[in-house]
């Protein structure tokens, strides 16, 4: 159902030092690879404060959860991860309790 958000991906991520600009040039550029998938309710990337970034995104259902996981950000976040991130990404499935969407 479109529209609705029950389920979510809570992602933080930690830059390298001296790579805050690059994280936000990729982090901007998934905003049009979401636009492609119907099962992604909303989306955010997010600046958390100093080297800390995150992506909070709510799905309708697990399968639409689950395509975005297999989707291309996903795989782009994969891929990135060495040469922008401290750390590996910090993936969280969290359940939606309430929601406002236009």
């Amino acid at each position: 159902m479109a529209g609705t958000a029950t389920v979510g991906l809570l992602v933080t991520l930690e830059a390298k030092p001296g790579r805050e600009r690059d994280v936000e040039e990729f982090l901007d550029s998934g905003l049009p690879l979401v636009d492609d998938e119907p099962a992604t309710t909303a989306w955010f990337a997010l600046h958390l404060g100093g080297s800390r970034y995150g992506i909070f995104d709510v799905f309708p259902d697990d399968a639409g959860r689950d395509a975005h996981l297999s989707g291309k950000v996903a795989e782009a976040l994969v891929a990135k991860a060495p040469e922008l991130f401290a750390a590996g990404p910090d993936i969280r499935k969290v359940d939606v309790r309430a929601a406002k969407l236009p």
